[in-house]
């Protein structure tokens, strides 16, 4: 009985009958025939299967090709990034140090006019002492 012959109810079933051994072959040119047949189906499922696993190979070489493309835009946006991100901190960085310097040397000027104007305070104060008689005597 051949697989995936349908049976249908009424339908009588005869099974061919299996013998463990061929009976003798009378025509022994026949029998090569036969091999060279079977090796030839043999040659042609071999090259089948060998087909189908080039073909199979070809889409798995497709499928990492483009795995390795879409891996290598990745890494080239986020070195893209990566730089842009070092560009920005290197020109804030650039933009703060000269506003450090700036407020830097606007504190030295502060300072140094602090300490002229505490060295005429100094001649101020004798000034002062020299006035403070006179506006006693005005007050009064």
């Amino acid at each position: 009985m051949e697989l995936g012959k349908e049976v249908k109810m009424g339908d009588t079933v005869e099974e061919e009958p299996n013998f463990s051994e061929d009976p003798p072959n009378p025509n022994p040119e026949s029998e090569s025939e036969t091999l060279i047949f079977n090796n030839n189906n043999n040659h042609r499922e071999l090259l089948k299967a060998i087909e189908v696993v080039e073909r199979d190979s070809f889409a798995i070489a497709q499928s990492f090709t483009s795995v390795f493309a879409s891996l290598r835009l990745s890494l080239s946006q986020s070195t893209d990034t990566s730089l842009h991100h070092i560009q920005c901190f290197t020109d804030a960085a650039g933009h703060l140090q000269e506003s450090v310097l700036d407020a830097a040397t606007k504190g030295n000027r502060y300072i140094n006019s602090c300490l002229k104007l505490n060295e005429e305070m100094k001649s101020i104060d004798s000034l002062a002492s020299q006035l403070y008689p006179i506006t006693l005597l005005i007050a009064n």
